[in-house]
């Protein structure tokens, strides 16, 4: 019975439990450091992960390659830079890559675009904080992606609180037409996503195409229906190469060469 001194049956028996349940070689406490060692390798396979889109990100470098397959002689940035690392580091080598499982390698596309969007988040998230509730421009210009899909980037010019100029790319928006209305939904659409009041914006910066500097139904006409300072400007480096175009026009090895240099 339970009795009330240390040595009855049931505190024996109680104690003996313990002690079984305790043991290294328990199959529960196996378990639990098998558990723990699996976190800490997934923790390290993520963290790697990260850290290469970080720096493809920062140097501006695309990441997939043409052929990733194990037997190419070029898998892509993201895939070498990996294979890198783990040349000079033996505890990334042990994880990553072909010493990963199947299901946990974090290296497919899907999580390279995922970990990008966390850190363009929290690179709009800064800006945003950066401009605060200052006055703005934005500067705008689309061009069609390799799927031919229109895409439209947006910049901020702003004052920061030093007093310094400052220039910042924010978002590449995807529009279904370059339509002045529907450029202006999108922008719109991204300002109030992020919280910009649109009556601090100051000026704009495009091209001299007709949806954008019309001055009935430009994009820059709309915006100044509901923001009267925001003053367009035509930009000065859309002006200069339109007078490179042109002063190029007149040079014919010039011209021979582009139009060479437009069909290899």
């Amino acid at each position: 019975h339970v009795g009330s001194t240390p040595c009855s049956q049931h505190n024996n028996a109680v104690r003996e439990c313990q002690a079984i349940l305790n043991q290294p070689n328990h199959i529960e406490n196996i378990l639990e450091e098998a558990t723990d060692r699996e976190k800490e390798r997934n923790r390290l396979r993520l963290r790697t992960s990260i850290a290469v889109v970080k720096w493809l990100t920062f140097q501006s470098c695309a990441f997939r390659g043409r052929d990733e397959r194990p037997q190419s002689k070029n898998r892509g940035n993201f895939i070498e830079m990996l294979k890198l690392l783990a040349e000079f580091n033996p505890e990334i080598a042990s994880v990553i890559l072909e010493n990963a499982p199947k299901y946990c390698k974090y290296t497919s596309p899907n999580i390279q675009k995922e970990i990008l969007s966390i850190f363009a988040m929290k690179v709009r998230k800064h800006i945003r904080e950066e401009i605060g509730d200052a006055k703005f421009s934005i500067l705008v210009d689309g061009t069609c992606d390799v799927a031919k899909r229109e895409q439209m980037a947006l910049i901020f010019r702003f004052v920061d609180i030093n007093g310094v100029l400052q220039e910042r790319f924010f978002d590449l928006i995807h529009v279904k037409n370059t339509k002045a209305l529907t450029l202006k939904e999108e922008l719109c659409t991204v300002l109030s996503k992020y919280g910009f009041d649109i009556q601090n914006l100051r000026g704009q910066g495009y091209d001299g195409a007709s949806n954008m500097k019309g001055e009935l139904n430009g994009l820059q006409a709309l915006f100044l229906r509901e923001c009267p300072y925001a003053y367009y400007v035509h930009c000065y480096a859309h002006r200069l190469q339109l007078a490179l175009v042109a002063a190029a026009k007149d040079v014919v090895p010039v011209t021979q060469f582009f139009s060479n240099f437009s069909l290899l």
